[in-house]
């Protein structure tokens, strides 16, 4: 899949990414995360991000995330195409980039990089070696530490034909009209804040179609009947399951730091399709929060 055509596929249809399974000892656990992918495709998420956020990427070491993309990549071959995550210093991020694209992924997520605040010029940077280290399409989050500006951006999008796409995690509106009013269409533009759902109508007035979901992973057929809700305008869908469904899980999300990958771990569980615990730091929810999150599923009806 070129670059280009990787572009076409992530402007249109819903997006999501897959926990990574791990056994009881925290190991990654393969035929469970492949099993996973299968039961997943048949709900049409248009394009899957291995070892992304909710992949906990953080938690992985090099060995496993080879093994990550390798097994989806393999399982999804000819049915969905597979992004690869990628982040920490830029010498690390280039490895993890190459790993992706030797593995078979047609794309490439990079992350924010690790811990330190950088200057647009030092983004800008690093965002080049790494596109430039792989012929496949990348798409750069902007999320934490990584900042970028219209301006960089336009200087990425010159140096950097295989930056296809620009995925915001901040919420800055005043830096979203900016990058979409000066990049055009340049770019496939990727909605990704935490349970983005409640953010999809705003994000769409600011030329923002798609977006990944975090949701899809326990309860997809909702996760669809949403997107196909709001693609189409279907407002009153959308209202509805904003308030019987999104609000009051963003409450019980709320309840707890880093709680944004173990809910949905929860909710995995809760639908018979467990990926295991989280990895420290984070920490799976706590018994009373799996009751509650397990009542807001019930309602939900069959998945």
């Amino acid at each position: 899949m070129s670059p280009n055509e990787l572009k076409q596929a992530l402007s249109q249809g819903l997006l999501s990414f897959p926990l990574t399974d791990f056994d009881a000892e925290l190991r990654f656990e393969p035929r469970g995360y492949a099993d996973r992918l299968e039961w997943l495709m048949p709900y049409g998420a248009s394009v899957l991000f291995a070892a992304g956020g909710t992949g906990e990427f953080f938690s992985l070491e090099p060995t496993e995330y080879a093994a990550v993309i390798k097994t989806a990549t393999e399982t999804c071959r000819g049915r969905v195409p597979i992004v690869g995550g990628a982040g920490g210093g830029t010498t690390l991020a280039i490895k993890y980039a190459q790993e992706a694209e030797r593995n078979g992924a047609q794309g490439v997520l990079l992350l924010p990089h690790y811990l330190t605040e950088a200057t647009q010029d030092g983004l800008v940077q690093h965002v080049e070696a790494v596109c430039k280290s792989v012929k496949v399409g990348v798409i750069v989050y902007n999320r934490g530490a990584t900042r970028l500006t219209a301006a960089s951006l336009l200087k990425l999008a010159g140096r950097c034909p295989n930056l296809i796409g620009f995925k915001d995690g901040l919420g800055d509106i005043e830096r979203m009209v900016s990058i979409r009013q000066q990049l055009g269409d340049r770019f496939v533009y990727i909605g990704g804040m935490p349970t983005h759902e409640v953010y999809a109508n705003a994000y769409k007035a600011l030329g923002v179609p798609t977006y990944s979901s975090a949701v899809f992973n326990f309860v997809p057929r909702m996760a669809i009947e949403f997107y196909n809700a709001y693609a189409s305008g279907d407002q009153a869908t959308v209202s509805r399951l904003i308030d019987d469904f999104f609000l009051p899980y963003l409450a019980i999300r709320n309840k707890g730091e880093g709680y944004a990958v173990s809910i949905v771990k929860a909710g995995a569980t809760i639908a018979g399709k467990s990926a295991g615990p989280v990895r420290p730091p984070l920490s799976d929810l706590k018994p009373n929060e799996v009751e509650e999150l397990a009542a807001l599923i019930r309602k939900l009806g069959p998945q």
